[in-house]
C-alpha cells in the first residue's frame, strides 16, 4: 500500500510570527553561550533563557512562542553547538536568513526548527513586521510592508524535507524503522519475517 505524507505535515511547515532581526555571522555560541549554559554558570536560570545574552540582553525572555528569527549572511556560524535546540525550546517558530551555515541548518532541521536559505531576506524585514514563512513553497510574505520573497525550496523528497516533514530526527528514524521509504515518499512492506524465521 502506498502513502505520502500527509498533507497537515506539509502544511505544518508555514509559521506565521513576529520578526526578531540579527546581523551577518551570528554564531551559535551567541546562541548558546559556553559560560552559562555549558559551565552551569547559569545563575538558576534555564539555558534557553540565555540566547543571545552577550549581544541582546533579556532578549530571551521577550520571545514569545512562534516568533520568528530574520538574519543576515551565514547565521549560526562558528562552533557545532546545537544552538537550534534552544531557539525551538524557546519557541522560535522558524529561522530565515541570507544564509545559514550547514553545520547549524542540520542541528535545526534534526531538531525540527524550520529553516530557510532565502538571500535579500534582510532587507525585506524590520524587527517586528509580521512574517508568514512557507517552508514548502520556500516563500517568506511580510504582512507588515505587503512584500513578498522567493526563494528555491527543498525538494519534498530531499532527506532535510523529510525529516521537517516528520517532526525531526526522532521521529524519522522511527517512521524509517515502522516501513516509510523516504526516497519513495511512501511505505514500503516490512520484509524482515521473511528472511529471519
Amino acid at each position: 500500500m502506498s502513502t505520502r505524507l500527509p498533507q497537515d505535515r506539509q502544511d505544518s511547515l508555514i509559521r506565521a510570527g513576529r520578526a526578531w532581526c540579527f546581523g551577518d555571522h551570528i554564531s551559535t555560541d551567541l546562541m548558546m553561550p559556553g559560560a552559562q549554559v555549558l559551565a552551569g554558570n547559569d545563575e538558576g536560570r534555564p539555558a534557553h533563557l540565555w540566547c543571545f545574552e552577550a549581544v541582546r540582553p533579556g532578549w530571551a525572555m521577550l520571545v514569545e512562542p512562534g516568533d520568528l528569527i530574520v538574519a543576515g549572511r551565514n547565521f549560526g556560524c562558528g562552533s557545532g553547538r546545537n544552538g537550534a535546540q534552544l531557539l525551538r525550546k524557546l519557541g522560535i517558530g522558524a529561522v530565515v536568513a541570507d544564509s545559514v551555515s550547514r553545520a547549524f541548518f542540520r542541528n535545526a532541521v534534526n531538531a525540527a526548527l524550520p529553516v530557510m536559505d532565502c538571500p535579500g531576506v534582510s532587507d525585506l524585514v524590520s524587527e517586528g513586521d509580521r512574517l508568514v514563512l512557507d517552508v514548502v513553497a520556500g516563500t517568506v510574505g511580510n504582512e507588515t510592508t505587503e512584500r513578498t520573497l522567493r526563494s528555491e525550496p527543498m525538494p519534498l523528497d530531499s532527506p532535510p524535507m523529510q525529516i521537517l516533514l516528520a517532526g525531526g530526527f526522532d521521529p524519522f528514524v522511527a517512521l524509517v524503522r515502522a516501513g516509510f521509504d523516504p526516497r519513495a515518499g511512501r511505505t514500503v512492506p516490512d520484509t524482515k519475517d521473511e528472511y529471519h524465521d
